[in-house]
């Protein structure tokens, strides 16, 4: 699973669900009704700056004591559609991965071993309670995971430039649920038939896993991949031209058509983007 949580820095991507009210039970689904005719509903950037705040104290809080109320909203013809930030899910799951993205010095530095081994007590404690908790949004710490591109088609981006919107610079895509897993399973099974499977398997697997995250969901829901923070780091005519999403169409085209030479055009293009995107990186 991809990195989410309240151990976060700036340079993150984003794929998030937005469910119906519909899919919620009671007593959550009146909450989340009330929360929507909010008129100060929190943003991205406020998710952020109180996620930050938490790892402020001495010694910091990696994982809220408490789960977090607030969702973000959007309206899906007429329906309204909510994305529940579950902070305290993601915290956990993300302090999971963090040996995996950082050195182990690095991390001892930031989060000490006892804070970490007391959290992860804690959330073997809650998952005992909660065995089918899962989180609507899943995150990725410099880049946009090659994956998440495949359940998007070119026209579904979005891009607002800074000072041409209230929130701008943005890039995102949104797509309906159905459409998002239409797409994983026709690039799957574009893979499967057309390459062999030491080439398929790092993105074969990768498209399970988020085709099994999606099947979790009501299926009247909307998909949406938002690069966050990365439109903060990167320039914009580095964003104007960023087209990844038709980019990994156009490779899983050519796959479905045996053309090699143009799969081949289409990923090397994307790879050269994005090499660009991890080398700003490691400058910092």
């Amino acid at each position: 699973m991809a990195q989410a949580s309240s151990v976060i820095v700036p340079y993150v991507s984003y794929l998030r669900v937005y469910e119906p009210l519909a899919a919620f039970p009671e007593p959550e689904r009146s909450h989340w009704a009330s929360y929507a005719r909010r008129k100060d509903l929190p943003t991205a950037q406020d998710e952020l700056r109180r996620s930050l705040a938490d790892l402020l104290p001495v010694p910091p809080v990696p994982v809220p004591v408490h789960e977090s109320g607030d969702a973000f909203v959007t309206e899906v013809d007429g329906v309204v559609c909510v994305c529940p930030w579950r902070t305290r899910l993601r915290g956990w799951l993300a302090l999971e991965e963090l040996p995996e993205l950082y050195p182990e010095p690095m991390v001892d530095a930031a989060l000490p071993p006892l804070v970490r081994r007391q959290a992860s007590a804690d959330f073997e404690r809650w998952l005992e309670r909660n065995p089918d908790a899962r989180p609507w949004i899943r995150s990725s710490v410099w880049h946009v995971p090659v994956r998440w591109f495949a359940l998007f088609e070119g026209d579904e981006r979005e891009y607002v430039k800074a000072g041409e919107g209230d929130a701008g610079p943005v890039l995102r895509y949104r797509t309906p649920m159905v459409q998002a897993r239409r797409r994983v399973a026709r690039a799957l099974k574009a893979l499967r038939e057309h390459l062999d499977a030491t080439a398929r398997e790092p993105l074969s697997e990768g498209l399970v896993d988020v085709g099994r995250w999606l099947e979790e969901f009501h299926p009247r829901s909307l998909v949406e991949l938002d690069y966050g923070g990365l439109v903060h780091v990167l320039s914009d005519s580095h964003l104007s031209q960023d087209v990844s999403a038709a980019d990994v169409a156009e490779g899983i085209a050519a796959l479905r058509d045996d053309d090699a030479a143009a799969a081949g055009e289409a990923y090397g293009r994307l790879t050269e983007r994005w090499r660009a995107v991890r080398e700003l990186q490691f400058a910092n």
